[in-house]
């Protein structure tokens, strides 16, 4: 018997509920396109914001200029008047163009300027003239040449790069011979190698075009180095003088080679020779020993501090600690076919260190006073050693190893009794490496403190006389990120902050000024973002530079007396940005492990995004507790756009034992790097896709390099469950393989079997998933062998993983095209179960 249509639909009822269901789309990525928007779109994007970067300059005091986007292709200079918030046309613009035109020898428009930058001399404005390595100064009804080389703003110092650094925009540099003999132009490319690009007669220019972070070299025709100078965002002048001598070729410092150190009186001279003290009487010339028992192994350094009646001298003796040889194979030289052996030292967590000691000596009478060291038994480092004015004592902030005490201490320098000022102890860590700013105030017996006795970071006024607390400078539920300017005479600090808002994002920087005496804070900024100021000559206003990573920049004038706003300058326009299909990085707060601390975090979508598709989601992850690493301020391009735009969701968070909230939050990394804030991330990434139904958590990936590496490793160990795929980069695995200071910073000391039990290594036996392990074999950051071991337990333990090792190459080698690629191509695979598609 058939069934009519009527009773099949009785018969079925289940299968219409079935197909009423709807089937979720995923979305698809991995194409040859996706791989070519996602490397095309950073360049695409670039000046895509009007009024993006407003360049202001001051002219006098109270007179600012800057220069307005009025479109994409059109600009006009404007000034403010800070007295009476006036704006108007910084000069005339059709004259300037006549007069440039003339100059130039071209079509020049009024509105399209040919001005790189603005400069303010004397209440005079200056412009360069981008190409014609040219500077102008704008006259009320012309304009004047002037001559490069004087003015300071452009001429490039000498620096110590090691080598150029990508980021930076189109720019150029004018090298000028003033030498009597010829010298060369050199590139000094990213891995610290040197090209020739140019030679310079003497008298000859040269203008070379580069980017902003690029370093060269001027040199001899033999080769020898002269300087080095690194391009600036604006165009710059390497001026090469008579006084630029070739350095020295480096034959070790003989042992007899004296080091000298005048007393404050110009009567004596310390010099250290053959690892001892000797003081020269500078006007007879006679010399004597001050100490004869400095050995190599024992040695007195040419770290001295005179005192300022020239009666004493302090000496930093040191028992150097050992050696601790790194040796690392370059498979594939340049220069020959057989691999190379490197050896450098690389101090590791539990390594005997150096061991300094103050000795403290009496000059005329040539004795040295003992110092009794009890207060100071185990030092990680002794610093800030400074005499009283009076040199009657000198003081020293010694940091105790393992990072548990920190201590200012005096030593009367009659007698060597060593007394106590201030004794910071934690039962955890003190973050010297980042909370740390002492000022001494001998004039007042005072000194200003950084601390997080109260929980938070804060700053607090000392009476060295008797170490008691006078006053908190500063106090609240938020904490100084660093301390900026000391207005001694008017006994006022002006100070940066995080979490002042309880409205805004906790990392949300802002700058305030207080008295040291205490009392309010007069704030300095106030808009819901990231802040900058920069004063006017005299400080008397400031501009404000705010943003968020969802919000251009604000530029905005304000009066420094109370922070008061004179007038907003401009609001950076990002409609041409949207226009092309960039999609706005959301902002999401969640709750984390605990129920009821904020955690937060950012999320970026493809630009071609579509809502009703699904998407898996990759955490770029960076937990080192030195910092927090979640962006906070506006940026057309974020490398986590880079695997979005391939058909991922891309998060970023800052979980508890990252940096700059409370101490409670921060003290979740100690001796538990292992945890990474991975309670917190998980809870906010399913707090995020609960609202956000095109999250895909069936398909959720992790990469990060470095301690990221690390990070995103552990991931996989503790928390296969969650994460399905990893990219760790020259992770620090094992944190006693890592550098000293680092680990033993979070990790404490001496080493316990927390260190093992916190180690990738020792857990790679709980691996679930997918996993790409990159390391550098020249990774001089973190010992490439961190990694090899975790390959090795891996194997051990008989799990699948995949391994790139990448000859020649140094610290982050998923940085590298090479490693970008591999790193994008491992999660297209994995995650979007397609082939990539970009050959």
């Amino acid at each position: 018997m058939k069934s009519s249509p009527s009773n099949a639909l009785r018969l079925f009822p289940s299968l219409l509920v079935v197909l009423a269901i709807p089937v979720p789309t995923f979305a698809q990525g991995g194409s040859a396109e996706d791989y070519a928007r996602a490397a095309r779109l950073p360049g695409e994007w670039r000046n895509l914001v009007l009024n993006e970067s407003i360049d202001p300059v001051w002219l006098t005091v109270d007179t600012l200029v800057y220069r307005r986007q009025t479109s994409r292709e059109t600009w006009r200079y404007l000034s403010i008047n800070a007295a009476t918030a006036a704006r108007a046309d910084a000069f005339d613009h059709d004259m300037v163009a006549r007069e440039l035109a003339a100059l130039l020898g071209r079509d020049v428009h009024a509105d399209k300027l040919p001005i790189d930058r603005l400069l303010g001399r004397d209440g005079a404005m200056l412009a360069v003239v981008p190409g014609d390595n040219r500077i102008v100064r704008l006259e009320t009804d012309r304009i004047d040449e002037v001559e490069l080389e004087t003015v300071d703003e452009l001429v490039l110092r000498p620096t110590r790069a090691r080598r150029s650094r990508d980021g930076g925009g189109e720019t150029a540099v004018l090298f000028i011979n003033r030498r009597a003999d010829a010298v060369q132009i050199e590139w000094i490319n990213r891995e610290g190698a040197r090209q020739r690009y140019a030679t310079l007669q003497p008298g000859e220019r040269h203008r070379q075009r580069t980017f902003a972070g690029h370093a060269w070299v001027v040199a001899t025709e033999d080769g020898r180095e002269l300087a080095r100078f690194l391009a600036q965002r604006s165009p710059g002048i390497a001026l090469i003088d008579e006084d630029f001598q070739p350095a020295a070729v480096d034959e070790g410092r003989p042992e007899s080679r004296p080091r000298r150190n005048a007393s404050p009186d110009g009567r004596y001279a310390a010099e250290v020779e053959d690892h001892n003290v000797w003081i020269r009487d500078i006007g007879s010339e006679a010399r004597w020993a001050l100490t004869e028992s400095g050995a190599a192994d024992n040695e007195f350094t040419e770290r001295m501090w005179w005192s300022p009646d020239g009666s004493h001298l302090v000496v930093m003796r040191v028992e150097p600690g050992e050696a601790h040889p790194v040796h690392l194979i370059e498979s594939s030289p340049d220069d020959q076919v057989q691999p190379k052996l490197h050896t450098f030292d690389y101090t590791k967590p539990g390594d005997r260190i150096d061991h300094p000691r103050p000795m403290l000596f009496a000059v005329e009478s040539r004795h040295e006073i003992p110092i009794d060291d009890a207060l100071f038994p185990q030092p990680w480092s002794i610093t800030e050693v400074a005499w009283s004015p009076d040199s009657a004592e000198f003081t020293l902030l010694y940091n105790q190893r393992g990072h548990q005490a920190l201590r200012l201490l005096a030593v009367d320098a009659a007698t060597g009794s060593v007394r106590t000022i201030i004794d910071e102890t934690n039962e955890t860590f003190i973050d010297y490496s980042g909370k740390t700013w002492l000022r001494m105030l001998p004039e007042t017996n005072e000194a200003i403190w950084m601390s997080e006795r109260s929980g938070w970071n804060h700053l607090y006024l000392i009476d060295t006389a008797s170490g008691a607390v006078k006053n908190a400078i500063t106090a609240g539920p938020w904490v100084v990120r660093a301390a900026d300017d000391l207005d001694i005479e008017g006994r006022t600090l002006r100070f940066r902050a995080m979490g002042v808002y309880p409205d805004q994002d906790p990392y949300h920087v802002h700058h305030g000024r207080v008295s040291l005496d205490g009392g309010p804070v007069t704030w300095l900024t106030e808009g819901d973002g990231m802040h900058e100021i920069t004063f006017s000559p005299d400080g008397a206003f400031y501009v404000d530079t705010w943003s968020r990573v969802d919000l251009p920049p604000v530029y905005e004038l304000r009066r420094t007396s109370d922070g008061t706003l004179v007038r907003e300058i401009e609001r950076a326009d990002w409609t041409p940005l949207l226009d092309v299909g960039w999609t706005v990085p959301q902002r999401f707060v969640a709750k984390g492990r605990d129920g009821a601390t904020d955690i937060w975090g950012v999320i970026f979508t493809p630009s071609r995004f579509d809502a009703d598709a699904m998407y898996p989601v990759l955490e770029n992850i960076y937990a080192g507790p030195q910092g927090h690493f979640v962006p906070k301020g506006f940026a057309p391009w974020h490398g986590s756009r880079n695997l979005a735009e391939l058909g991922f969701i891309v998060v970023q968070i800052d979980g508890m034992g990252t940096n700059w909230r409370s101490k409670a939050f921060h003290d979740v990394c100690w001796q538990n790097l292992g945890d990474s804030g991975f309670a917190d991330r998980i809870a906010w990434i399913r707090a995020a896709a609960a609202e956000r139904p095109w999250m895909d958590l069936a398909r959720v990936g992790i990469y990060g390099g470095s301690a990221g590496g690390q990070s995103a490793l552990r991931g996989m160990l503790a928390h296969g469950d969650f994460y399905h795929a990893a990219v760790a980069d020259c992770g620090c695995h094992d944190n006693r393989m890592d550098k000293i200071w680092w680990n033993e910073q979070w990790m404490g000391w001496p080493i316990g079997d927390h260190y093992a039990e916190q180690s990738n290594v020792t857990q790679a036996g709980n691996l679930r998933g997918d996993l790409l392990l990159v390391v550098g074999e020249l990774d001089r950051n973190v010992d490439p062998a961190s990694t090899m071991q975790v390959v090795n337990a891996l194997i051990e333990a008989d799990k699948d993983f995949e391994l790139l090792i990448m000859p020649g190459v140094g610290h982050g080698a998923s940085g590298t095209p090479y490693g970008q690629r591999r790193l994008k191509d491992f999660f297209v695979r994995h995650l979007l179960d397609v082939e990539p598609r970009w050959n």
